[in-house]
């Protein structure tokens, strides 16, 4: 799917944002004030090999290069207690390939928390997986380690931060919005429900994603 390319020209790192669905795309879109100098929203349509090919070939743009790269949109908590319209900052995303240590977890759990007052942000492991994860295969997941679920993230990332190889060489992010959780399952995850609650949460916390970016500027310590 095409990028929604926003001011590409300029200096300084371009950020891309990854989401799914087009729901998601229009929450992003909604609430573009204050993006980057280069700035793509990057809708790479449902599932792991889609996201995988999206990433791949935005990354291959001159004006997208050395991009951080930031995967966003709904997701399933795995955790009880957890209810839609709650925010999962990955500490690392994890698939069938392998695991990516995301970069300023903490920090952009903290700018969410000032995006959305009254939300909860949880921190942990965003697991990936193919198919609509139900039931009993939650629990599976949860005993894991994992916190939240979605099928597009942990591609996203391993695809960004070159799979096996150079690892560390570009800054990624997990952020998702909770519309299925333990006590609040719904029927299938296109059902927009507790999605209404998560598009407004979406749209709300795109300034912390710049905050974010942002930080990738400061001098490491």
């Amino acid at each position: 799917m095409p990028a929604d390319r926003r001011h590409v020209a300029g200096a300084g790192p371009p950020l891309i944002v990854a989401c799914a669905l087009r729901i998601e795309q229009a929450a992003l879109r909604s609430a573009g004030r204050g993006a980057p100098e280069r700035f793509a929203v990057l809708r790479t349509g449902m599932g792991p090999r889609a996201a995988e090919r999206a990433v791949t070939r935005a990354l291959e743009r001159p004006a997208l290069a050395g991009a951080a790269v930031l995967a966003t949109g709904f997701c399933a908590g795995l955790v009880p207690g957890m209810h839609p319209g709650d925010l999962v900052v990955a500490e690392e995303t994890r698939d069938p390939r392998g695991t990516v240590a995301c970069t300023g977890a903490a920090l952009l759990a903290e700018a969410l928390a000032r995006a959305a007052p009254g939300r909860t942000v949880h921190t942990g492991v965003l697991t990936g997986a193919d198919h609509v994860v139900r039931g009993q295969e939650r629990a599976h997941l949860r005993a894991t380690g994992a916190v939240a679920v979605d099928m597009e993230s942990a591609a996203t990332l391993w695809t960004a931060a070159g799979g096996a190889h150079e690892r560390g060489a570009r800054p990624v992010a997990a952020v998702r919005v909770i519309v299925d959780a333990p006590e609040h399952e719904l029927v299938r995850i296109g059902t927009v429900r507790g999605g209404i609650s998560a598009f407004r949460v979406l749209r709300a916390v795109l300034p912390a994603f710049y905050e974010w970016h942002r930080s990738l500027l400061l001098p490491r310590r």
